[in-house]
């Protein structure tokens, strides 16, 4: 039987996270400042890689200001949420960019 990649798009892949996240809020636990802080940081080095390839995506750019809101307003259960989405459509962005990157090569008549 032949293996076949299964690929998951962004907005799968962004929800799927969301829906952990409500999960683990259901359950009782709470995201802290700290939760936030070191979500953030990941979402943002993720599209700090996604702009050194030249792919980053304004969906991306959206959850970080909706993250760093929601995080200024004490919410950080969605302030978590949100910056686990940024970061979610970062490493897609990251994924679209290799990818496209081997294309070319792989095009270009030798």
């Amino acid at each position: 039987m032949a293996s076949q990649n299964i690929r998951l798009g962004p907005e799968i892949l962004a929800t799927a996270i969301t829906a952990i996240t409500v999960a683990l809020a259901s359950a009782g636990w709470a995201a802290t400042a700290s939760d936030f802080d070191a979500a953030y940081r990941a979402a943002a080095q993720r599209e700090q890689q996604a702009g050194a390839l030249r792919n980053q995506w304004t969906p991306t750019e959206a959850a970080l200001k909706a993250a760093q809101k929601a995080a200024d307003m004490k919410d950080y259960d969605q302030a978590v949420v949100l910056a686990h989405q940024a970061e979610a459509l970062a490493n897609a962005s990251i994924k679209q960019a290799e990818e496209q990157n081997a294309l070319w090569r792989n095009a270009v008549v030798k």
